[in-house]
């Protein structure tokens, strides 16, 4: 029998008949609780507000005078903190006299309870179970618990933007430069992290257990979610600072290519394990059959959420350039709602809305209206930078305010070093395969600089919080909380002083190293074989079939399929046809002698002669390239290309930005013509 806690009015426990002026005063003191609580809520949403706000405020500060010890995602959490302490210690609310507290033994705790007071039903709903010492401290429980976010919120509306934005605004070049070591990374390397790590925190909980410092159940599948858990990465500090300073980029893209991918791995990892059940009473025990399933459960949701994210990508295929603002929200909510459709369907959300992010970015961002562009990459880069923020704040101020921690001296310290000798399991001997297949090593002090920068946060701190009903859930979210901490402060902050001691060089220039692969300076861009061969498919059918750009169809396709060809083809793939029409008006950005224009996409070329008639073959002239050739510009640029007049030509530009739209470059153009 389990006792039950009720807190009702006294007031509601007369025996004397309902009166109508009883039910009036009720009614008033219900209107006055009602206004009572909105104001509180208000003063707990304005409390975020006022963190964001100082939060934004310091980063301004730290950005003019040059600070680079602290990320802002560290002043967040630090202020969060503050805020914490403050809620916890300085502020109480008095007792309410009026609450009393009625026992009654019931079998469990029901989710919803109504009670019969004098002939009125009323409903109350489960909140939590409390310790008996706080039974008196109920009011500053209740104030404690309404700045207690429900879990849900995370996952269903603060982590779709972040990770959204992680697929949108992939730079193309260096990650599929890298390709197979950032799988490597992700997929084997948090693999194998998560069960170094499980196994160790095991060995943990059993010297616990012998010592007696254990106080509830711990299972070795529960050492597994943790591992599962602490294995994301987040290292989005160091990688603001190598943005800033302009770090090798082929070690940006190895640390910003693992953490994204590897977020979505841990997730569905984490679901796998929780799905393992053995048959039989013991449901912790070691079974083939079960781990195979487990296995089996892990491949299904990863390629389900894959496959869905990347068909909604595709899917989003606005016409509606004409009016840019409805252009933007239908492109929002349906990038929105990849995340909740595959939570729905049974997926991981978070797998979905990566690939339909890199999708769209590939896809659909080339057929919305230049307005519509800009819009969406600085929507969801602001609410990438709100949401990040928001969490980390969130982290500071649970650290006080969550009820039921429970810390371990034995199992933080097991799990700081659990978590460094998984990191170094997954680095090193991943990098030590992976360089006897590149071409362009890995040198052991990328290889460090990658250890150090394993940083833990949103996706560690989501997938903790999101259960803490048992003994085992509630130590592990106490642990999580410190191992982001340290890294977030200890490891961000020595980012800096970590690059100077590797002798990581800064300030590169990547425009400058844009143009020299482009034009033969230097040695062919190494890609991924099985990504050149997609490339050509990609280039040649999908691009034209899904967007504007890219050769028309009727260029690619067989001869005996040009009815379905021509159907396919936009009418913008065809302007490349009447190149030579709009290069004799005044405005052109180029003065081109009036002969032959050869165009190559892949190993097909369009010709345009004087008379305007065109025509297909293999690649020949000057202008002409082969696959390889326009795969190294593609990647090199991403989808950076200058329309002109027409005419997709590849110039050098910094593949962190958008192209301009036409307009503006023929406006810009005129105006340097003027001057």
């Amino acid at each position: 029998m389990r006792l039950l806690s009720l807190f009702v009015l006294a007031s509601a426990l007369c025996s004397c008949p309902c009166r109508a002026e009883d039910s009036a005063m009720e009614n008033i003191v219900t209107e006055k609780k009602a206004e009572e609580s909105h104001r509180q809520d208000s003063a707990d949403l304005l409390v975020f507000i006022l963190l964001l706000t100082l939060t934004i405020l310091t980063i301004w500060l730290f950005k003019h005078r040059r600070f680079r010890f602290l990320h802002e995602t560290g002043l967040a959490m630090i202020y969060g903190l503050l805020v914490g302490v403050v809620l916890r210690y300085a502020i109480h609310v008095p007792s309410d006299m009026n609450n009393i507290t009625l026992s009654c033994n019931v079998n469990a705790s029901p989710a919803t309870l109504l009670v019969n007071v004098s002939g009125k039903f009323y409903e109350y709903t489960l909140k939590g179970e409390i310790s008996g010492s706080e039974v008196n401290d109920i009011q500053d429980n209740e104030m404690l618990r309404k700045v207690t976010f429900d879990p849900e919120v995370f996952f269903n509306i603060l982590l779709p933007p972040i990770i959204f934005h992680a697929g949108y605004s992939l730079k193309r070049r260096h990650f599929f430069r890298n390709l197979g070591s950032i799988l490597a990374y992700a997929f084997v390397g948090t693999v194998v992290s998560c069960f170094i790590i499980g196994l160790l925190m095991y060995g943990c909980v059993m010297l616990m257990k012998q010592i007696g410092h254990l106080g509830g159940d711990f299972f070795f599948t529960d050492c597994l979610f943790f591992g599962s858990i602490v294995s994301a990465t987040d290292p989005v500090t160091v990688l603001a600072i190598f943005n800033e300073l302009q770090v090798d980029a082929d070690l940006y893209a190895l640390l910003f290519g693992e953490s994204v991918l590897n977020d979505a791995v841990a997730v569905v990892l984490s679901s796998s394990i929780i799905a393992y059940q053995p048959e039989g009473d013991n449901t912790h025990t070691f079974e083939a059959m079960a781990m195979l399933k487990s296995f089996g459960i892990f491949l299904g949701v990863f390629s389900g959420s894959f496959a869905l994210g990347v068909a909604t990508g595709v899917v989003t295929f606005t016409k509606l350039r004409d009016f840019p603002l409805l252009e933007t929200a239908l492109f929002f909510l349906m990038s929105w709602s990849t995340f909740l459709l595959a939570e729905a369907c049974g997926f991981t959300g978070v797998v979905a809305v990566l690939f339909c992010g890199m999708t769209q970015a590939h896809y659909t961002f080339n057929n919305l209206s230049p307005e519509s562009q800009e819009r969406t990459k600085q929507l969801f880069e602001l609410l990438n930078f709100l949401a990040e923020n928001f969490i980390f704040s969130y982290m500071g101020l649970t650290l006080f305010t969550f009820k039921n921690h429970v810390f371990n001296p034995i199992f933080i310290v097991g799990a700081f070093l659990a978590v460094f000798l998984g990191r170094a399991a997954n680095i090193y001997p991943l990098s030590f395969l992976l360089n006897l297949g590149r071409k362009h090593k890995i040198s052991p002090n990328f290889q460090h600089m990658m250890m150090f920068a394993g940083l833990r946060g949103a996706m560690t701190f989501a997938l903790s919080i999101r259960d803490t009903a048992t003994y085992a859930r509630q130590m592990m979210f106490s642990t999580t909380l410190l191992v982001v901490f340290f890294t977030v402060w200890i490891c961000g902050g020595g980012t800096t002083q970590m690059l100077s001691c590797q002798k990581i060089r800064v300030g590169v220039d990547t425009d400058q190293e844009n143009f020299v692969s482009v034009f033969g300076l230097s040695t062919k861009q190494e890609s991924a074989w099985f990504f050149r061969i997609w490339y050509n498919f990609d280039h040649n059918y999908l691009k034209p079939l899904l967007t504007h750009s890219g050769p028309p169809l009727t260029a690619t396709f067989p001869a005996c399929c040009g009815p379905l060809a021509r159907c396919l083809t936009s009418p913008q793939a065809y302007e490349v046809c009447t190149l030579h029409e709009q290069l004799k008006d005044s405005d052109s950005d180029l003065i081109l002698n009036d002969s032959d224009i050869t165009l190559t996409y892949g190993d097909i070329t369009v010709s345009t002669d004087a008379t305007g008639a065109h025509t297909s073959g293999m690649p020949v002239g000057r202008v002409a390239v082969n696959s390889d050739e326009a795969l190294d510009r593609e990647l090199a640029f991403g989808d950076h290309e200058l329309v002109i007049r027409g005419t997709r030509l590849v110039l050098p530009m910094d593949d962190s930005e958008p192209p301009l739209p036409l307009d503006s470059r023929r406006h810009r153009h005129k105006n340097e013509t003027m001057s």
